[in-house]
């Protein structure tokens, strides 16, 4: 995302043209996650591990070498692939080795790496790019995920399947409604996020008036709010998970809205952008809330959540584009963002309102 303009400047096109970069990989995870989840479903968590990471380091690496616009994009949505399985996978390994009032805190320092790459490997790639241009961010990315094989493979301790997991099994217990809300909730709400953080280069630049060479310490900003909200939102779904959800989704309406209001202004902006990162703390609660429902469906909604996440990346993205290329300008992302998280919020409402009921009609303990 951060370095958005200079892929278009490469392949001339224009900026929204080149967002798709970005739905190509989030529809990759949206594709990859759920079927490899199925395909898998009898694999061992750590040979799973080890091979979809080798697949995302290789897929990266070819999308350094490629010749253009469109090789790029199959590229990014091969690499998208096995995203949201490995995520999903890791995920679970976390919280069945912790406590059972910490299975949120567990899945959040899973999902805190999201944070410490935002805020580190970033800007870091934003700089790289900049400097020796953006094929080597691809470089980077393959490299660093090649390295993570070595890792796994070195520290994994080996483990076996589940008994009676199957995708039959798998499939039937996604059907349940609530697993279908959580996912809905997830894939609309958090289209908010990406419909501002995707141009938010731009936005800095065109609107803020900062100078370019500022956007890593943009991308930074973010990834500090994505850890204070990854660490705080984990903390709080431990205790009131659905509050917490509906809680976030709230705040981030509102962030958005001021965002779209405040967006010339470079401090606010700042602040922001530092507050739509601290949005982040959704995902915690979602990825737990999933694991609760879900039943059997164990792997596949862990997998999902994922998939529902970069749904909400391509459509984020998708819409923010189309708003820009309609000439309301990118603050007007930050309305965007607000309509879907207000979405999100219907969704919950009702997920809300179904579990009341379930729960007043279930037989009173004998």
């Amino acid at each position: 995302m951060g370095l958005l303009p200079d892929v278009a400047a490469g392949f001339h096109v224009s900026e929204p043209e080149a967002g798709h970069l970005i739905s190509a990989y989030a529809l990759g995870v949206v594709v990859g996650a759920p079927m490899i989840a199925l395909i898998a479903a009898k694999t061992a968590h750590r040979t799973m591990l080890l091979l979809l990471m080798l697949g995302f380091a290789l897929a990266n690496l070819a999308s350094a070498a490629a010749p253009g616009i469109m090789t790029l994009t199959l590229m990014r949505f091969l690499s998208g692939l096995p995203h949201g399985a490995y995520i999903g996978a890791a995920a679970l390994v976390a919280a069945g080795v912790s406590r059972p009032d910490q299975r949120a805190q567990a899945v959040g320092r899973v999902l805190s790496g999201f944070a410490v790459a935002t805020l580190i490997g970033t800007p870091l790639a934003a700089w790289l790019g900049q400097h020796f241009g953006w094929r080597s961010l691809f470089l980077l990315v393959g490299a660093t995920g090649a390295l993570t094989v070595l890792l796994l493979w070195l520290t994994l301790p080996k483990d076996k399947p589940r008994e009676g997991t199957s995708a039959s099994r798998e499939l039937v217990a996604f059907t349940q409604p609530q697993v279908l809300l959580t996912f809905a909730f997830a894939a609309i709400g958090f289209g908010g996020m990406f419909a501002v953080f995707t141009y938010i280069a731009a936005a800095a630049t065109r609107v803020a008036g900062l100078p370019e060479s500022f956007i890593p310490i943009i991308l930074a900003i973010f990834g500090l709010g994505m850890m204070a909200g990854m660490q705080v939102g984990s903390w709080l779904a431990d205790r009131w998970l659905m509050k917490t959800m509906g809680s976030v989704l709230s705040f981030n309406i509102l962030v958005f809205a001021l965002f779209a209001l405040t967006a010339q202004h470079a401090l606010a902006l700042c602040l922001m952008v530092f507050c739509i990162g601290c949005g982040a703390a959704l995902a915690p609660a979602v990825q737990t809330r999933l694991m609760d429902v879900a039943g059997e469906a164990q792997t596949l909604a862990a997998a999902s959540m994922h998939s529902a996440f970069n749904l909400a990346n391509a459509f984020g993205a998708w819409l923010g584009g189309l708003a820009i290329a309609a000439g309301y300008g990118y603050a007007s992302t930050g309305w965007v963002g607000a309509a879907l998280g207000l979405g999100g919020l219907a969704v919950f409402a009702v997920s809300y309102w179904l579990e009341g009921r379930a729960q007043r009609n279930a037989p009173a303990p004998s």
